[in-house]
């Protein structure tokens, strides 16, 4: 049955072979039983042994011949006992072999075996004999050659390393096997170098077709067979190039490239510029603003405190110095001066950018110092390292207002015997470090900000507004130190050929001297 290993339960012919294998014929192939008594079928990929097997006999050369509802087959035993037969261990005869039909018949013996070794077939025609005998097994295998080659229908001139334009969608070779026996039994195979992975299976076919083959160099092999199976060793081989249009050239491709990139490159630009018109817009609309709040605090809020304050000066020189409301009122009053000269600091700073010169930001902070008087203690210098270069005007302005409140920061609350400011030319960068060696900032604050200060908040923020990345590193009584990094596309006006600063030496770091730093800083 079908779950003992047979193809098919309807079993049409039984017969043992020399070596006393079982073979059987079933309605939809062939099988046998072996030595150990276990039922095994033929390999799925030889298609004509999975028709209907009406009979079979075995030569003396140890194959099997087969006569199916189509087929009239000589196949190798040994190959199929050990289930390596393939399709070039089979052969197929038909009516140019001088048979008169193909089609066997369903009856007992319509295949058998004579004394003289002969293989008699009943088929639908009649009685066909084979003599195995005669029968030639050493055949000279056939030749191949390549006739014609054409290119979408035209044909092209036959020789080695012709070639083609990439234009031509369709190329087709034509050739024929040359067998002085049976030739309608030849098969070929072929293969494209470059193309084809490995030969094509055997195909009666006569022609192969290739369509859209990519520009390169290519080889056509083509091989045949005879009537018996037997494949020639000598390929025939034709090479040819495929030449590309222009648009498929490397120097186009190039250019395509280059010219790609610099479309990426002045999207960028276009981009950037874009951007730092938006910058500017808005650095003219808060600079407008500031100088509007600075005037009206000026005319309003500190001329007030100024006419109070000269006030209250005439009030305490007429209180008698025996009173003791007269100290109270002077320390009023001096408070009052403090409170105004922070004012006009703060004033200051709101109209800064008439003070911040393009090519000299580290200029400006050398003059800061100027405005704390009252902690002339602290040793203050500038240090410039790399060439100067010309900073936008939005960018020269938020640094210049961050690098300020840091060191205003410093020389307040820091209490520190030496204050340092460090602008770092670079060409990647903007560098600007405020250090000090002060009692430094508790963690808390550094995080959250001390209540009712907005110092670092402040400059966090104008950071962030221009691009820009700022570090504050701080610790109990080690100091503090504010890292401010630009990149150099948000720092730096785009040079022209006729501005270059790298007339300028990176060997060594310039330093700018307070002129209100004691002790000889420099």
């Amino acid at each position: 049955t079908i779950k003992d290993g047979l193809p098919s339960e309807n079993i049409i012919s039984l017969r043992p072979d020399s070596s006393g294998v079982l073979w059987i014929g079933t309605a939809t192939g062939l099988a046998f039983l072996d030595s150990s008594g276990q039922i095994r079928t033929t390999p799925e990929n030889l298609a004509p042994l999975r028709e209907s097997i009406l009979e079979m006999a075995e030569d003396k050369n140890g194959f099997l011949w087969l006569a199916t509802a189509n087929h009239i087959l000589r196949v190798s035993r040994e190959k199929l006992l050990n289930g390596s037969a393939g399709e070039d261990d089979f052969r197929e005869f038909g009516l140019p072999d001088g048979l008169e039909s193909t089609e066997g018949v369903k009856r007992n013996r319509s295949v058998a075996t004579d004394s003289a070794g002969r293989i008699w077939f009943s088929l639908g025609r009649g009685i066909s004999m084979v003599d195995v005998n005669r029968l030639k097994t050493d055949s000279i295998p056939a030749l191949v050659q390549i006739q014609t080659v054409s290119a979408d229908g035209t044909a092209v001139e036959l020789q080695d390393n012709f070639r083609i334009s990439s234009a031509r969608q369709r190329l087709t070779f034509k050739y024929a096997g040359l067998s002085l026996s049976t030739p309608e039994r030849v098969k070929f195979r072929y293969r494209l170098d470059s193309f084809d992975k490995g030969w094509s299976e055997p195909t009666a076919a006569r022609e192969a077709v290739y369509t859209n083959l990519s520009p390169g160099l290519y080889s056509f092999h083509v091989i045949a067979s005879n009537s018996d199976g037997i494949w020639n060793s000598g390929e025939t081989v034709i090479r040819f190039e495929i030449e590309p249009m222009f648009w498929q050239t490397w120097w186009f491709r190039g250019l395509g490239i280059i010219f790609f990139a610099l479309a990426i490159i002045a999207l960028y630009r276009l981009r950037l510029h874009r951007v730092t018109q938006r910058l500017n817009a808005r650095f003219e609309e808060r600079l407008a603003e500031r100088t509007r709040i600075a005037q009206e605090l000026h005319d309003s809020l500190l001329q007030g405190f100024v006419s109070v304050s000269m006030q209250l000066n005439v009030a305490v020189d007429n209180v008698p110095a025996d009173l003791p409301s007269k100290g109270q009122l002077s320390r009023i009053l001096e408070l009052m001066s403090q409170v105004t000269a922070e004012g006009r600091h703060t004033l200051r700073g709101l109209r800064t950018t008439k003070n911040v010169d393009a090519g000299h930001l580290e200029q400006s902070f050398a003059a800061i110092s100027q405005d704390f008087t009252a902690q002339k203690q602290a040793n203050f210098r500038v240090i410039v390292e790399g060439a100067p270069r010309i900073l936008r005007a939005l960018t020269r302005d938020e640094v210049y207002h961050i690098g300020r409140e840091a060191l205003l920061n410093a020389y307040r609350h820091s209490k520190a015997k030496q204050i340092e400011i460090v602008v770092e030319y670079n060409a990647k960068n903007l560098r600007v470090r405020v250090r000090d060696d002060g009692c430094g900032i508790d963690q808390n604050v550094l995080q959250a900000g001390r209540e009712g200060h907005w110092g670092l908040i402040g400059m966090r923020e104008r950071a962030e507004k221009i691009g820009a990345r700022l570090k504050v590193l701080s610790r109990v009584g080690g100091g503090t130190e504010i890292e401010l990094f630009v990149p150099q596309h948000i720092a730096f006006e785009k040079q022209s050929s006729n501005r270059r600063f790298g007339w300028f030496s990176r060997s060594s770091p310039r330093k700018h001297g307070s002129p209100n730093s004691p002790k000889g800083a420099k």
